[in-house]
């Protein structure tokens, strides 16, 4: 079995098929479209359709999307199921109503089985957020277990993070760091003087 991509490599351009809760329609999404665009990527792994954490978690995300397109980042959300069970779902799940991003399907798990969030004992995706820049290398990953969900203002802090860092070379993001916050500039003289150049 191939193994998982690691943080830091580049993934090899994908496609799915997804349903658009914007349109109504069905199409094929190109991950190579979306870094064409020099957009930033998120994928946004759930176990299933039809389920109980699922609904918040896609319901939250809706609530920061607009903020992240405005940093120029695309979102899919992905699961096992497939495009036609996500429209199905996005319109019977009053959760869902204000989803406006791509729901992605994986059916075959093979998108799943690269990124490490595949279960082979019940065929779902693990809840896995991927973080992709335009050049399509993982910058960052989150997987955990089924039964707890995430929270999307902070997959939104980590995205403001990244583009403060890409657009400025040298300087890293302290824990908690939002924007208009102080950065570091890692240098001899900080060691072991990060209190003093964060006050």
């Amino acid at each position: 079995m191939e193994r998982p991509l690691r943080i830091g490599e580049v993934i090899q351009p994908f496609e799915l098929d997804a349903y658009l809760p914007a349109s109504g329609q069905i199409q094929r999404l190109r991950a190579a479209d979306v870094w064409k665009q020099n957009q930033w990527l998120v994928l946004f792994f759930y176990p299933a359709d039809f389920t109980f954490v699922c609904p918040t978690e896609l319901a939250d995300l809706a609530e920061v999307y607009p903020h992240l397109q405005k940093l120029g980042v695309e979102v899919w959300s992905v699961s096992t199921d497939t495009a036609y069970a996500h429209l199905a779902w996005q319109q019977s799940e009053k959760l869902l109503a204000s989803v406006r991003y791509p729901m992605a399907a994986d059916p075959t798990g093979s998108l799943s089985r690269l990124l490490g969030v595949y279960d082979p004992e019940t065929g779902l995706a693990l809840r896995g957020t991927f973080i992709f820049n335009p050049e399509g290398r993982l910058l960052g990953s989150e997987i955990t277990y089924y039964e707890v969900g995430r929270n999307a203002q902070e997959l939104l802090r980590k995205l403001q993070a990244y583009r403060y860092v890409s657009e400025h070379p040298g300087e890293v993001c302290p824990a908690r760091w939002t924007p208009g916050h102080t950065t570091l500039k890692p240098s001899e003289k900080l060691i072991g003087h990060v209190a003093e150049a964060l006050n």
